[in-house]
């Protein structure tokens, strides 16, 4: 039973991944939506894409940690 659960929270865990994809998706497609209408300030957006994309992934990072601990704690 307990292992029963522990699979379930570990999936549920993993649902926030789904997020960060769209996320990811998000803000490379707004960058380049920017650079073609500001391509002056393709540096400085590409900073903040950046800046964007460690933020997003992070919260996948967090998620797997917690499925992992989930799992084998």
């Amino acid at each position: 039973m307990t292992e029963a659960a522990k699979l379930i929270g570990a999936g549920s865990a993993v649902i926030a991944l789904a997020g960060v994809g769209a996320g990811i998706g998000i803000v490379f497609s707004s960058l380049i939506s920017s650079v073609s209408r500001n391509p002056m300030m393709t540096k400085q957006l590409l900073a903040y894409a950046l800046l964007g994309f460690a933020l997003t992934e992070s919260v996948a990072l967090f998620a797997l940690l917690l499925a992992f601990l989930i799992l084998y704690m």
